[in-house]
């Protein structure tokens, strides 16, 4: 087995949760903005792409080196050993990024790493002509930053949070690495009751279910590296069977998913079926401030609407104020809302216990985290 420099990467904000899957996963990580540095072989590239639910993409970490003119690029990236990763025929797209960089001009930028990886390959396989790039597909990323260039190459394909699972989604899905975030900073366990008052496609409901019983979230979904010659069966059979026998598909859930519009409720029983939790997560059209239960310590977590359309501010508003209202008669459930609006805790009628800034797309919300009171009963 080769040792490779990898990276998570990961929405800002998250960084310290891929960190810790990372660590419990077995690697020391150092982490940086929005990315979570490691060492690991083929295994553990594998591994890293099952079961990281909240990381947007594994990537091998070729080289990092000063880039301030193009012929410092172009020799730096041919200088790398190319055949350790690529085969003759492998396909090598080159992708790129620049910021606050003198090599500013991201085309060029690409078409320089392309050729020197080219003469490189050439050179080592003593080819003449062009390479036909017909086999698997090693997707490069050329990014510089302050003048220092890091190559890299993406082990994923899709990005993670492609679970398989959804077959339809709404207008604003929540990303399925997101809904994990929330429910990992929930501290929620499967003991404990869940609803989703909000929950639109089902992606918060399916992440904690996944959680909930230990299944990994790329179990059901192929990854670009098991093309390549060197990540070789016999590891992604080896792993997906560990995989396999940490599920604990036994473990009783109590996950309730609801949303007013109905249209919504059935995508989310569609995708309930898809992911295997058909029987197990419970979806049902009702307003959230409908919520009623007899149970105790349940963990709420949603991600309303932000009323981002005229006349729906103010009718989110409403709903969120009045939600405040339900969600005191429950003083031992933890409630957890994604939102961007600004006046949330006031319109919700109580001050957050914390408050932590997150990005849904490129929208800046705010976590607001409304910690219940501890009952006497035991988890």
């Amino acid at each position: 087995m080769t040792k490779y420099q990898l990276v998570a990467t990961a929405a800002m904000g998250l960084e310290s949760i891929v960190a810790e899957e990372v660590q419990a996963l077995g690697y020391e990580t150092r982490v940086d903005n929005g990315k979570v540095y490691f060492e690991g072989d083929e295994t553990a590239i594998a591994r890293c792409n099952l079961w990281l639910r909240v990381a947007d993409r594994v990537k091998i970490v070729v080289a990092e080196f000063p880039a301030h003119t193009f012929d410092q690029l172009f020799e730096n990236t041919k200088a790398i050993q190319w055949e350790r990763y690529l085969s003759v025929d492998a396909a090598f797209p080159v992708s790129g990024k620049s910021v606050k960089s003198k090599l500013f001009s991201v085309p060029d930028c690409q078409a320089i790493v392309k050729k020197a990886i080219v003469e490189r390959m050439k050179f080592h396989y003593k080819r003449l002509g062009f390479l036909d790039e017909s086999g698997a597909t090693f997707k490069i990323e050329v990014s510089i930053l302050k003048d220092v260039a890091t190559l890299t190459i993406d082990t994923s394909g899709a990005g993670l949070h492609k679970r398989g699972y959804r077959q339809v989604q709404g207008e604003a899905p929540l990303k399925e690495t997101l809904a994990a975030a929330l429910v990992k900073i929930s501290k929620w366990n499967p003991n404990r009751p869940f609803v989703d008052p909000f929950c639109g496609s089902g992606t918060i409901p399916l992440e904690a279910a996944m959680i909930g019983q230990n299944i990994a979230p790329g179990y059901n979904r192929e990854f670009i590296s098991e093309e390549w010659n060197w990540m070789k069966a016999k590891i992604w059979d080896e792993v997906r069977d560990e995989a396999d026998s940490l599920a604990n598909y036994e473990q009783p859930l109590q996950i309730i998913g609801s949303d007013i519009d109905h249209r919504m409720v059935s995508i989310a029983q569609e995708n309930a079926l898809e992911a295997g939790f058909g029987d197990i997560i419970t979806f049902k059209q009702m307003q959230a401030t409908d919520f009623t239960t007899k149970l105790m310590d349940g963990v709420m977590i949603s991600n309303p609407p932000y009323g981002e359309r005229i006349g729906e501010k103010e009718v989110i508003e409403r709903v969120v104020r009045d939600l405040g209202q339900v969600m005191n008669n429950y003083p031992t459930w933890s409630v957890y809302m994604l939102s961007s609006m600004e006046n949330f805790e006031e319109l919700y009628g109580s001050r957050a216990t914390k408050k932590r800034k997150l990005f849904n797309g490129f929208i800046r919300t705010d976590l607001y985290q409304y910690w219940g009171q501890k009952s006497k009963r035991e988890d």
